[in-house]
């Protein structure tokens, strides 16, 4: 069984997640109210990956016999003053998640919870993708800001979806 700080904690971490997808979510919409399909379908996707990363730590915790709650989530952003802002957000987002992920890292590290440790390595190297990929996006779109089509063509082109990781934690309910 897991040490109860880090129970504790990655509880926790299942509301970020959650609150994660919920802002993606709120993200796709804006973008889609624009008729902005890439960018939409894009958030879409990265909204259905947080979900999926919390439910990755509730299997973890019910495999671990350990307790699950799910936490309350806070209210999202929906309204955006640009096609730039949803972006910037979100890459602020992803670093905030990457302080957490490591957070429970060492919070696992430090109770000597050597499989919760092992279970947090794939989140790390995750969050690495996710932080290049919104700062990349960021980049596009802070470019082309005024010119929407270029950055529909650069998601489709670069953002499209990616194969299954065969080496992700199993996700529960699936």
């Amino acid at each position: 069984m897991p040490a109860d700080r880090f129970v504790k904690q990655l509880n926790t971490q299942i509301g970020n997640e959650l609150a994660s997808h919920n802002q993606y979510l709120a993200c796709a919409v804006y973008y889609d109210a624009l008729t902005l399909p890439q960018m939409a379908a894009f958030f879409y996707r990265q909204a259905a990956e947080e979900r999926d990363h919390a439910l990755m730590m509730v299997q973890y915790l019910l495999d671990t016999d350990a307790r699950v709650e799910i936490p309350a989530v806070p209210a999202v952003v929906n309204d955006f003053a640009d096609v730039v802002a949803p972006v910037a957000l979100a890459l602020e987002q992803e670093k905030r998640v990457t302080e957490q992920i490591n957070d429970l890292y060492r919070i696992a590290r430090e109770e000597v919870d050597f499989a919760s440790e092992q279970f947090m390595s794939w989140f790390i190297k995750e969050q690495v993708e996710e932080v290049s990929t919104m700062s990349d996006l960021l980049n596009v779109v802070t470019r082309n800001r005024d010119d929407v089509e270029q950055i529909e063509e650069y998601v489709a082109r670069e953002a499209g979806t990616e194969a299954a990781d065969p080496t992700a934690p199993p996700v529960a309910g699936a």
